[in-house]
């Protein structure tokens, strides 16, 4: 063969094989094109439309709270809101300094952002900043192109309508903690707010509604382009109607002033708690807004405790308003009658001590009347020498105390109704018959909350079995109602006793007697009660020293006042109590008397307007 023809030959079988190479990559290409583009062509083009398409979720409006008369206690506001996602940033140092240039940001507000977004998961948003002006809002946006991954909202956050005067009652709401986000989408939302105490907490999921979701089209940074349909709308969360009247929670709340105190109004024909204050309170929007460590701090540190629901969650001695109760027991088991007299000359004499009675010189001979008009602690000291502590404890209980109630709230203290078994179970130690001797004046081991003080009287002025709600309904729902209560196991002829009793107490020789309220006011009936914190020293008598006025504010006994009224068709009840505050019928029979005139005039001028 030629020079030429091999040459040629040559070409031609490299020229083939290059051909056949080419051809087998193009089998190749247009194989796995078609197992791309049909095989897995579904699959990818799912893939691909997420990464265009992003399911976002639009966070519910939270529900109401209203009174028993529709007047609003917490609604929401219009909230011009900042946030930052830490993977969409870029430099995150650097788009803060340049967000910080847009809006007023504190060095210490950008260094905490700094560090939850170093701490949490980076696609979640940072909250920046909130309650903006609606001029700050502005400038957020029209600076946004220049400021990677930041994003305004005018979103919504709560308003408190009366503040303080109803803040233990409601409560407030707070961002979720760090650990909580994995339980639920919402959490990780930008600005989502759950409740962290009060009926907010209690009731969270209710008000919370039911997320809604939208679609929307995203570029490669994330940044929404438009909003594709169709859009799911969030549910707006249900509406919270309590028992609670709104004009006399406020009246109430001003009447205790800046004390340490509590005050509770139920109706005690239906069991709704009418009103719940307790001093001092604190502002639900303060935390809403994120509270200062210095004023978290300072309420700490502040001795009236002014986060404490003092109304379910203090437990305090009753002191002698419970005597009707301990009386009670003593007529039912025979141990007295309305006629037995004792006679009392301010001291009780009982194994090697010496009970004193509170008036000093004694009260003389009294019946069961007088003793409970003068509130005479020896009649009740030689009534609990017969009486048996655990008989004592049956009554209190079934009056309702030493128990909590289905209220929607936590926080609640059953105290103590103190019993042999008890003592032993919590101390190991047998009962001594004097303890008996103080439990029978509401001292020693015995403490009750001003919510149980509350029921002991609705029960009292009644004589059924009242349980407490405050919690009317919760969207169309009724909650907790009671369609009439139980009679207690108690002789009526004996429970009206003690309605004339609490009605002396009230007019002149009584402890709550006030000279100067008008013969036509309605008629009340009541019981004081003063309630040491310490104990008073043979050598502290002796020297005359003044119980309460010249001893430091922790040292002062603590005032209380149960009542009700009208006295002959009880209709509402209040329970007051003044943490050191002194006399119970110089200091907390006032604020009862007043409340109580203040339920029956806000009763008589909304019949009037009705009528009208």
């Amino acid at each position: 063969m030629s020079r030429e023809g091999l040459r040629y030959q040559m070409f031609s079988r490299r020229a083939l094989l290059v051909a056949g190479i080419k051809g087998l990559a193009v089998t190749v290409l247009g194989g796995r094109l078609y197992y791309l583009s049909i095989v897995k062509g579904q699959q990818f083009k799912l893939r691909a439309e997420q990464n265009a398409i992003n399911l976002r979720l639009i966070a519910p409006e939270r529900g109401e709270i209203i009174d028993r008369y529709g007047e609003m206690m917490v609604t929401n506001r219009l909230d011009y809101q900042v946030y930052l996602i830490p993977e969409q940033a870029g430099d995150l140092v650097e788009t803060l300094k340049s967000l910080g240039r847009v809006i007023n940001l504190k060095t210490a507000v950008l260094e905490r952002i700094e560090k939850r977004a170093k701490r949490q998961r980076k696609f979640v948003p940072v909250t920046v900043a909130q309650d903006l002006s609606f001029s700050e809002f502005s400038r957020v946006n029209v600076n946004s192109p220049d400021l990677p991954g930041v994003f305004s909202e005018a979103g919504h956050t709560r308003l408190y309508m009366d503040g303080a005067e109803t803040g233990h009652i409601v409560g407030y709401v707070g961002a979720p903690r760090d650990e909580d986000e994995l339980a639920d989408p919402l959490y990780s939302l930008p600005g989502f707010k759950v409740g962290i105490q009060g009926l907010e907490k209690n009731f969270d999921l209710e008000l919370r509604g039911i997320q809604g979701t939208r679609r929307v089209e995203v570029n490669s940074v994330g940044r929404e382009i438009r909003e594709l349909e169709p859009r799911q709308d969030a549910i707006k969360g249900d509406t919270l109607k309590l028992t609670i009247d709104l004009a006399l929670q406020r009246f109430t709340h001003r009447r205790l002033g800046e004390a340490s105190a509590s005050a509770v109004v139920m109706d005690c024909i239906t069991g709704d708690v009418l009103t719940m204050a307790s001093s001092p309170s604190y502002n639900p929007n303060d935390f809403n807004l994120g509270l200062s460590n210095a004023n978290w701090n300072a309420m700490l540190e502040d001795p009236r405790k002014p986060l404490l629901n003092k109304s379910l969650g203090g437990a305090y001695p009753p002191g002698s308003t419970v005597k009707m109760v301990v009386a009670l027991a003593a007529l039912e088991k025979g141990i007295i009658n309305d006629r037995t007299k004792v006679t009392c000359t301010g001291k009780h004499p009982f194994g090697d001590r010496t009970f004193h009675c509170w008036k000093d010189d004694g009260h003389g001979e009294v019946d069961l009347m007088t003793a409970i008009r003068q509130s005479c602690d020896v009649y009740f000291y030689h009534l609990a020498e017969k009486l048996d502590i655990d008989d004592m404890a049956e009554f209190l209980y079934t009056f309702g105390l030493g128990q909590t109630y289905e209220l929607g709230m936590t926080g609640q203290r059953e105290g103590t109704v103190p019993t042999r078994s008890w003592k032993r179970r919590t101390q190991d130690l047998a009962w001594q018959k004097g303890e008996t001797l103080n439990v029978s004046i509401g001292q020693g081991a015995m403490t009750a909350s001003p919510m149980q003080l509350a029921v002991m009287t609705a029960r009292l002025a009644t004589g059924k079995e009242v349980t407490p709600r405050i919690v009317q309904s919760v969207g169309d729902k009724e909650y907790n109602r009671v369609d009439g209560f139980a009679q207690l196991e108690v002789k009526p002829n004996q429970l009206a006793k003690m309605h004339k009793a609490m009605g002396l107490v009230m007019k002149p020789g009584g402890t709550a007697y006030d000279p100067r309220r008008p013969q036509s006011a309605v008629k009340q009936a009541g019981k004081t009660g003063t309630a040491q914190v310490r104990r008073i020293t043979d050598q502290q008598r002796e020297d005359d020293v003044d119980r309460n006025n010249d001893l430091p504010w922790k040292e002062r006994d603590h005032a209380l006042f149960v009542g009700y009224a009208p006295a002959d068709t009880p209709r509402y009840v209040v329970s007051v109590l003044v943490e050191h505050g002194g006399g119970g019928s110089t200091v907390a029979a006032p604020i009862g008397r007043d409340i109580l005139d203040e339920a029956i005039a806000l009763e008589a001028k909304r019949s009037k307007e009705g009528d009208a």
